[in-house]
């Protein structure tokens, strides 16, 4: 009999992530919920270092108060109640409301899938923190090698946390292909992050008070981070985007080379590891040729008929290595619709 607070988390799960959701559906039935847990958990957190008016010290008290939830229950209980404090959509805070319940499913995992969802988890939130407190006036990256560590703690984590789940619960990633994936799986994680930083520039800076493309980037085309959506810099900010956007790109080639080395007899994790990566693929291609993501309200996205046909067709094209490259390279050159 499936629990409420199961029921719970499946419903509101496409609501904080609809991407996400599409391939989670797919995972064997020994992998869906922790990585169901481990994703509702990440979200949490990551909802209240995107608070716009929480303070950097607030944040910082109720990132140490969530990672306490991990060792008293009580504690995971009262979270929700911290709700009106923030100031998320309707579905982040219903989901905050949930806390409890996504800490009571973690406990009911085996020991070795909480550690693993524990190791990660608190990674990935000590990051959080140390960024919060270290930018009180809202995240402004100086640096490459700052925004490598950024996206390292909120994307890179999650990376070695799948990984681990594979090696734990499937039997088909032995020691030798564990090791293989442990080469690339923080570009895999990696990948998908910057990409929705770059998609997601106007979005960041009037939502969240967050600026992530480095300083050092727009000082070098005579721009900076105050003129990030300002029409008259837009050429020049778009110019600072060109390195990340090949960061991206040779994530997203690592990130293929992960799911290549998961064996084709594990067709259900290569084909939830290849939908967010052919997504990425799809909004790269569209990034390469407009500068909408630096104008006010602006974002770049793949239309939903692309996203539905790129999951039809991922279904049969990421069962082998030659087929997965083929799907790949032809995201790229133009939009996979049915019919074209």
């Amino acid at each position: 009999m499936v629990s409420g607070a199961t029921r719970e988390s499946r419903l509101i799960l496409p609501r904080v992530s609809r991407t996400f959701s599409l391939g989670i559906k797919l995972l064997p039935a020994r992998l869906e919920p922790p990585v169901r847990v481990g994703y509702l958990l990440c979200r949490i957190a990551d909802t209240v270092e995107d608070d716009l008016l929480l303070s950097p010290q607030r944040k910082a008290e109720l990132l140490d108060a969530f990672l306490a939830c991990f060792d008293h229950p009580a504690d995971a209980d009262a979270f929700s109640s911290l709700v009106p404090e923030l100031t998320a959509s309707d579905d982040y805070l219903e989901l905050v409301g949930t806390t409890g319940h996504v800490f009571l499913m973690w406990r009911e995992l085996d020991p070795n899938t909480r550690a693993i969802l524990r190791r990660w988890v608190e990674e990935m939130v000590t990051g959080m923190r140390r960024f919060v407190l270290e930018h009180p006036g809202g995240i402004r990256i100086v640096t490459v090698d700052e925004f490598r560590e950024y996206c390292y703690y909120v994307a890179g984590t999650v990376g070695h946390l799948l990984t681990e789940l594979w090696h734990e619960h499937s039997q088909l990633i032995g020691a030798r292909t564990y090791a293989r994936l442990l080469e690339d799986c923080e570009a895999f994680g990696e990948a998908l992050q910057t990409v929705n930083i770059l998609k997601d520039v106007a979005w960041d800076a009037e939502r969240e008070n967050a600026v992530y493309i480095p300083s050092e980037l727009l000082a070098a085309v005579g721009s900076d981070h105050a003129a990030i959506l300002r029409v008259e810099q837009r050429a020049a900010n778009r110019d600072a985007l060109i390195p990340l956007m090949a960061m991206a790109q040779d994530d997203i080639d690592r990130s293929l080379r992960y799911i290549e080395a998961i064996p084709v007899a594990a067709p259900r994790i290569r084909l939830f590891c290849v939908l967010p990566v052919l997504f990425a693929i799809a909004t790269m291609r569209e990034l390469e040729s407009t500068d909408g993501m630096l104008v006010p309200g602006g974002s770049v996205k793949i239309a939903r008929a692309e996203v539905r046909a790129i999951v039809v067709a991922a279904s049969t094209s990421a069962l082998t290595n030659p087929t997965l490259r083929w799907i790949a390279d032809r995201v790229r050159k133009r939009p996979l619709l049915f019919g074209t």
